[in-house]
């Protein structure tokens, strides 16, 4: 496939973008300025867009097969989360492109409570955290009323780092996945792995879903 992957030199696109390569897919790396182009791996096509400009966004998705989105601006600025992404929806739809999303842990629950999710559970989150994931679960929101385009959302477990890659991970829907020490964690490397075999075979149209170490 010929992927282009929005947020490529972050912790985790920067991962998707090396495994696609590694499964040898063609793939477009976007940026928001050239200084980053230098942290791309060798066999990417590198691209400078502002992603606020959908016009700009449309037109460098043209060709593609898949779109990954996995943005996450700076601090002070989550609140343009949800912003960024629709312009990436939106040019998927354009292209009648599906679009995988790297999206967060919000909207899941925690286990052996009653109901309570990651963003409303008092305390679960520490105070640095807040901001992003009330615009994640804003992007997830926006992403249930897209009806005119095929995405998949992919939340991480309640802890993502970098680690090992052992292509081993456990699916789950809405709850957070967790080990059999109630741990919920997965590495960045296996994170990527779960999403390029959803791009390649996919599951989860129109859905979120999520990963992590289960028992």
């Amino acid at each position: 496939m010929n992927i282009i992957v929005f947020g490529a030199t972050g912790d985790i696109g920067s991962r998707i973008v090396s495994e696609a390569l590694q499964r040898g897919h063609k793939v477009t790396a976007v940026t928001r300025n050239e200084a980053a182009f230098s942290r791309l791996p060798d066999g990417v096509k590198p691209v400078a867009a502002n992603l606020s400009d959908a016009d700009k966004v449309a037109s460098v998705m043209t060709g593609h097969d898949l779109a990954i989105t996995a943005l996450r601006p700076p601090t002070g600025e989550e609140a343009q989360l949800p912003v960024l992404t629709q312009a990436v929806v939106q040019g998927a739809a354009h292209h009648q492109m599906r679009v995988l999303i790297v999206g967060g842990a919000a909207r899941l629950m925690i286990p052996g409570t009653d109901g309570e999710t990651v963003l409303n559970a008092e305390g679960f989150l520490p105070a640095s955290a807040v901001e992003i994931a009330r615009a994640c679960q804003v992007q997830y929101e926006q992403c249930l009323t897209s009806q005119d385009v095929i995405w998949s959302y992919l939340s991480p477990t309640a802890m993502i780092a970098p680690g090992t890659r052992t292509g081993q991970y456990t699916l789950g829907t809405d709850t957070l996945v967790t080990d059999s020490d109630g741990q919920s964690r997965i590495s960045m490397e296996d994170f990527a792995v779960a999403m390029l075999d959803e791009a390649e075979t996919p599951k989860h149209l129109q859905q979120a879903f999520t990963v992590g170490y289960g028992t």
